[in-house]
């Protein structure tokens, strides 16, 4: 599986950004995609998941209710629509997937980073 994100840049506390992914690979529709960050000098975090059907969607705590992740099961895409964007969202956002629904950092596979910087 092949993850490659785009969307990140720069914008101001309270914007917003969509995340975007394109995945690639045998039977990647049948997979559960998802985001994780890892901001400056801290540990990789759970941020988002998306199960195959795109019927079940999970999210960590700090992001509730401001992100939300979607699918485009034709196109093999996941969004990541992120809103009311605070300073402490800037990191690295990584696109990931994996066989079954993970809510933790342990994801099979990883794309490439795309890094979201939030100003105060």
């Amino acid at each position: 599986v092949q993850l490659q994100a785009s969307g990140g840049g720069l914008e101001q506390a309270g914007g917003s950004l969509r995340l975007a992914c394109a995945a690639s690979g045998r039977n990647v529709s049948n997979y559960a995609l998802g985001w994780c960050r890892q901001a400056p000098g801290k540990e990789r975090e759970f941020v988002a998941v998306i199960s195959w059907s795109g019927r079940t969607q999970y999210y960590a705590d700090s992001v509730k209710g401001r992100f939300s992740i979607s699918k485009d099961t034709a196109k093999n895409m996941v969004y990541l629509q992120m809103t009311n964007l605070k300073p402490e969202d800037t990191a690295i956002y990584y696109c990931t997937a994996d066989r079954i629904v993970i809510t933790t950092i342990y994801f099979n596979y990883w794309g490439q980073g795309t890094l979201v910087t939030v100003s105060s």
